[in-house]
């Protein structure tokens, strides 16, 4: 049973949010890829940090066409709670803002010092089986969540640099590098990856529903939707710091599991591989009470070809080895379709 959350109420406006708040200035994140704006208050002497989003500085926003501000919904709907005991998710407050409604002002205690240091050392193991515990303890406490107000649609949750979204931000003049550096990785793709798992691939980023439609012969849950190291830290009472709760909807649990080994993977303690982690998660979601048979290869293989999906440019643009993983991978998980 998925538990029940208290839903929370919106400022109206900055202003409100930030009453009774000290504005210093603008904050400073190591998150290179961010184009968000962060600004840094103080309230009661403790420093916080307030994050503005908005379609107009956010290219996933606009090709997920998130009208409703999803991270503005989750605060909303309560859904930052459904694991208190394993999650600081370090929310104070939700505003409002920027044009046309369509954007947010997330006010949140800062966090940076928790946070998992920037750069390309391994994270430690302690911090590794922690954040995959509490990936568990999150899908475990929302299992079979079906989403009933609007947030990420699931289809779209394979679209981010599918074709349609790549070409509506060049017809922008890609106005975000990412972006634009995933136009360029596509096209390595093109040359590099193997010609059945090219057309495969290709075939789902023009339209990634059949990949839906076949996952949700599986298990559902609640997806955070963006498991990178960016977004998180071990607190100072030892709970997880999940930051960026951009993506919310639901979804399936080896999506987070295909999205963590895609954008981690160099930065995974020494011992510990992909085919390791993979074992971990799915030993902490038995731990956490969730039964992963006879469901866990297929939603496994269906997921990890929708992270070449969604990833697949970036993988070209890195070693053999890797690209070669994820496309032998891909190919097993195209006889779930």
């Amino acid at each position: 049973m998925i538990p029940v959350v208290t839903q929370r109420a919106l400022a109206g406006s900055v202003d409100e949010l930030l009453e009774g708040a000290r504005r210093t200035g603008r904050f400073e994140t190591a998150e290179s890829r961010s184009d968000a704006a962060f600004e840094a208050v103080e309230i009661d002497g403790e420093r916080c940090v307030v994050k503005y989003v908005h379609p107009d500085s956010d290219f996933t926003m606009r090709v997920s066409e998130d009208t409703g501000c999803r991270p503005r919904q989750v605060w909303q709907l309560g859904l930052m709670d459904l694991a208190p005991d394993h999650i600081d998710h370090a929310t104070l407050g939700v505003a409002r803002w920027g044009r046309d409604d369509l954007g947010a002002a997330i006010l949140m205690r800062d966090v940076a010092a928790d946070l998992v240091p920037t750069g390309d050392d391994p994270i430690t193991e302690a911090d590794h089986l922690g954040f995959l515990d509490a990936l568990a303890a999150l899908s475990a406490a929302a299992w079979g969540f079906a989403d009933g107000h609007g947030l990420l649609e699931h289809h779209r949750r394979w679209a981010w640099f599918g074709v349609d979204a790549i070409a509506g931000e060049e017809a922008l003049g890609f106005p975000e590098a990412v972006p634009r550096i995933a136009h360029e990785g596509w096209q390595r793709f093109a040359e590099r990856a193997p010609a059945d798992v090219q057309t495969l691939v290709d075939d789902l980023r023009h339209d990634p529903r059949p990949l839906s439609v076949a996952v949700r012969d599986t298990p559902q849950t609640f997806l955070h939707g963006d498991w990178k190291l960016g977004n998180l830290g071990r607190a100072a009472d030892g709970r997880t710091v999940l930051l960026d709760w951009m993506y919310p909807g639901e979804g399936p649990v080896a999506h987070e599991l295909g999205w963590y080994l895609a954008l981690n993977r160099a930065r995974l303690p020494a011992g510990h591989t992909k085919e390791s982690t993979i074992v971990d998660l799915r030993a902490a979601l038995e731990r956490h009470g969730v039964a992963t048979d006879p469901w866990w290869d297929r939603q496994l293989g269906l997921c990890l070809l929708g992270t070449l999906v969604q990833f697949g440019w970036e993988k070209a643009l890195g070693d053999n080895d890797e690209l070669g993983w994820w496309c032998e991978l891909a190919r097993g998980g195209s006889r779930w379709l």
